[in-house]
């Protein structure tokens, strides 16, 4: 008798497989006709000038990073809203308490000045 994951062991090598032969095809029947231009790293437009390489200073990475906290958070808060009146007061304290450690998040990254862009 098969185990209960044998199926899916099966399609796991199959889609395996089915990449590698692809990928491998892809390799042996395309068109190699390398040149300077084609190699370059634009192949239209203005010829790239200096570095591709840019220092980004820290704060953009931490900004991004707590728009996507808080906006996930909207994730969390839009269906709770939705439902809150069946969901009773046990919802509504658990819900305060997620709130309140977002907003002791915020409150911290206002601090620490990770919301100025000065």
């Amino acid at each position: 008798m098969m185990s209960a994951y044998a199926a899916v062991y099966a399609f796991a090598l199959m889609g395996a497989g089915f990449a590698a032969v692809v990928l491998i095809a892809a390799k042996v029947f395309r068109p190699s006709v390398p040149y300077a231009r084609k190699e370059s790293t634009y192949e239209c437009g203005i010829p790239a000038v200096g570095s591709s390489e840019v220092k980004l200073n820290i704060r953009f990475h931490a900004f991004a990073l707590l728009f996507v906290l808080f906006d996930v958070e909207l994730l969390y808060v839009y269906p709770w809203a939705v439902a809150a009146r069946e969901l009773g007061r046990v919802a509504l304290l658990e819900m305060g308490a997620f709130l309140a450690v977002l907003f002791l998040g915020l409150a911290f990254a206002w601090r620490k000045g990770a919301l100025s862009w000065e």
